[in-house]
């Protein structure tokens, strides 16, 4: 009888351990057909992203060629803008006609200037006939390279090609070669020194002082210049009364 309990139990364990690898080995077999969902999951992810960044880079390309597209016309756009206003600055205005009131500005004729008369002089003309003529910076720097002869041409030689249509450029150029600023303390000693000559009248005498106190206080303002005055009016009455009492 013992035998026989032995063998019952013998069958059950082995009909347990055998349900019990069933059981192992089909969940093993879930387990794989789990994993194989997970990386098929994983590759269609994969796949998704690397079509989603493929979409993103060809709208980051388009986006970018419209914004080059659009910034070349700009660019396009304000240079037109910048040539169609510099053909304006240099275009002389013309007033349309009017039956009942026609106004023209007048022309006036250029200088020229050799650097053997005064520059200060010069520059001051330039000015007045610049204005006359209604000429902005540009028009003024080509008239005064074509008024220019001789030597003061020559100041021309060299400056960059850039520069000949800067006004201030041509100008400080002329200053440094022919200004009067280095002759100021000449026209000063004439000054103090200037005497009525024998058969000078005292309005030539006159004349003449009144250019010499240009020409020495020249970088003066007029207010520096007219406290001058009462002393040379004074040498000029004493020369007068004494010419008088000398007649």
């Amino acid at each position: 009888m013992k035998k026989g309990q032995e063998e019952m139990k013998n069958r059950i364990q082995s009909h347990v351990e055998s349900k019990v690898r069933e059981i192992i080995d089909h969940v093993n077999s879930c387990i794989d057909r789990i994993e194989e969902d997970v990386q098929s999951l994983k590759r269609e992810i994969r796949e998704v992203k690397g079509e989603v960044e493929r979409k993103l880079e060809e709208v980051e390309d388009k986006v970018q060629g419209k914004v080059e597209e659009v910034k070349e016309k700009v660019q396009v756009k304000i240079g037109d803008l910048e040539k169609s206003l510099s053909e304006l600055e240099d275009r002389p205005i013309n007033f349309p006609a009017n039956s009942e009131l026609t106004y023209s500005r007048p022309t006036v004729k250029s200088l020229t200037f050799d650097g053997q008369t005064s520059w200060t002089v010069f520059k001051t003309q330039f000015g007045v006939v610049s204005s006359a003529n209604g000429w902005n910076n540009r028009v003024k720097a080509s008239q005064l390279v074509a008024s220019l002869r001789g030597s003061a041409a020559e100041v021309l030689q060299g400056m960059p090609s850039d520069k000949l249509t800067d006004l201030t450029t041509i100008e400080n150029a002329l200053e440094a070669r022919f200004g009067d600023s280095h002759l100021t303390q000449f026209y000063r000693t004439e000054l103090k020194t200037r005497r009525q000559k024998p058969g000078e009248s005292l309005q030539v005498l006159a004349a003449d002082v009144e250019r010499l106190m240009s020409l020495a206080y020249a970088e003066c303002p007029q207010d520096v210049r007219d406290s001058q005055q009462p002393s040379t009016l004074s040498t000029l009455s004493e020369m007068k009364i004494l010419s008088t009492q000398q007649g």
